[in-house]
């Protein structure tokens, strides 16, 4: 959910030809950023088995890169 958020947050501005846009855009990627690794670590704390998967699964939003 959290990527194809990414995908249409990025992709918007692009499509609109808005610079607000773009900016806009780059501080819900920090936002969104914020949220995961707090996400994360509320889930590693109160989820059994959640940091084995996290073990298992490298990348959280972006493939090969985070």
């Amino acid at each position: 959910m959290y990527s194809a958020s990414v995908v249409m947050m990025v992709g918007t501005p692009l499509a609109l030809g808005s610079y607000w846009a773009r900016l806009a855009t780059a501080a819900a990627l920090v936002l969104l950023v914020i949220r995961t690794l707090d996400e994360e670590k509320m889930l590693s704390t109160e989820l059994a088995g959640y940091r084995g998967y996290m073990q298992q699964v490298r990348y959280r939003l972006v493939p090969l890169a985070w």
